[in-house]
């Protein structure tokens, strides 16, 4: 059948839709930095949301509720809309992120605060997973020395035994439905449980047995709408960050990197990101400073020079946030004019009244059309006006109905008719 046929095509290719795919569909979805304590959790969520949020000491359980920071998605088109229109407001995309406490060995079993940390863990939607690479007199290490395979090995094992817990709960209950459902005798052991069930729990099973996270793993729709139920931490995006020294990141690697990505690679693989929380605070701590943040930046493009390195030194910040959102399958489209600029935040894949309902419930209720632009072709053809006066003539502004699909960047104007019915 045609339609089956496509729907297979499209499980082969799903990309980044890999992890997200067993999600919730919602706009508003979580990232929360998971690790082991004092690698840089909370330095780095302070790095991201641009202000300091959560308290980062050097000891153990600093954080232990959960603080939940909003980081602006650094966009150039959001900008250039906002430069162009010079609006009263200006309302860019955020993106949350929870700074979770961190994890130790025995966590899944209540070790430390496990238990509690477990359970904001499975509170949030994609993992940003940070691992420490640089060597300190000054922070103290939970395990008293610097490697992080093994640290990769104990986080990355602590969610699969709190999965494998999770699996075999799972199978319980399910023999216990079908047992009442077929109205059975609690003394049957034979109980028929369907064939979609348990495939997809093997696979996990299988994959949490290996210390590798079930959203690596090859499933059918129909296992992934059932595991989706189930509630596994390991379900989840998940982004490997690894924090180096200064030196390490100017010189870009260090004597780990290399075992970080063999690692992930035979652990169901992911984006791996090097970042350095001790370039990037000797960074902000010069934003009021632009000449000195200048000359911080050209110390370090010479320092990376020396190791025979070229190319500008840039924040790692911005790089995180996009990836996150990517990760967790969100784009933007926006709405602008004389009084506001805003980036309203979308799932991919999501059509045009789901859009409009972003603004508000009543703009996807009565939906008529959308009025489209591309940003591109906005830059392109707006010849500096804050207007789309030239972008209609050049017949780059469209209409769309009820079954487009919204794209990355969109600038859109939602038309809706929400009159209230006569009474009876």
């Amino acid at each position: 059948m045609p339609p089956k046929a496509k729907k297979t095509a499209e499980d082969e290719d799903l990309g980044l839709m890999k992890a997200a795919r067993f999600g919730r569909v919602k706009n508003t979805l979580t990232m929360g930095f998971v690790g082991l304590p004092n690698v840089g959790k909370s330095t780095l969520t302070n790095l991201l949301s641009g202000a300091n949020h959560a308290e980062a000491a050097n000891y153990p359980f600093c954080t232990i509720d959960p603080n939940v920071v909003q980081c602006v998605v650094p966009s150039k088109d959001f900008k250039y809309l906002a430069d162009c229109y010079k609006p009263s407001s200006i309302v860019p995309a955020v993106l949350k992120v929870t700074d979770i406490a961190g994890l130790i060995k025995g966590a899944s079993e209540g070790a430390g605060l496990g238990n509690a940390f477990l359970s904001h863990i499975a509170a949030v939607d994609g993992i940003y997973h940070l691992v420490r690479a640089f060597d300190s007199d000054e922070v103290i290490h939970v395990d008293d020395s610097v490697n992080p395979i093994r640290d990769l090995e104990t986080i990355q094992g602590e969610l699969c035994l709190k999965d494998k817990a999770t699996l075999e709960a799972v199978f319980i209950r399910e023999k216990d439905r079908v047992r009442k459902e077929k109205g059975l005798s609690k003394q049957t052991t034979d109980i028929p449980l369907g064939e979609t069930f348990l495939m997809a729990h093997e696979k996990a099973t299988k994959l949490v047995g290996s210390n590798t996270p079930i959203q690596t793993g090859e499933f059918k729709d129909s296992e992934v709408d059932i595991i989706r139920d189930w509630g596994c931490i390991t379900t989840k995006p998940q982004i490997y960050i690894v924090n180096l020294s200064q030196k390490s990141f100017l010189h870009k690697g260090n004597k780990w990197l290399p075992k970080i990505m063999e690692w992930v690679k035979t652990h169901g693989g992911g984006q791996i990101l090097p970042v350095s929380c001790e370039f990037e605070q000797a960074l902000t701590d010069l934003k009021d400073d632009p000449d000195g943040q200048k000359a911080f930046l050209e110390q370090c493009k010479e320092e990376a020079a020396k190791a025979g390195l070229k190319g500008e030194i840039r924040s790692m910040v911005p790089r995180l946030i996009r990836a996150g959102r990517q990760a967790l399958c969100l784009q933007s489209f926006f709405t602008a004019g004389p009084k506001e600029v805003r980036s309203w935040t979308i799932m991919q894949g999501a059509k045009a009244p789901q859009a409009a309902g972003t603004i508000h419930t009543d703009f996807e209720r009565g939906f008529i059309k959308a009025e489209v632009c591309a940003f591109a072709d906005f830059k392109a053809l707006h010849n500096g006006k804050a207007s789309m006066a030239e972008v209609k003539d050049a017949g780059k502004y469209r209409q769309e109905g009820k079954q487009y699909t919204m794209q990355d960047g969109d600038i859109v104007v939602f038309m809706h008719n929400t009159t209230t019915a006569k009474k009876k």
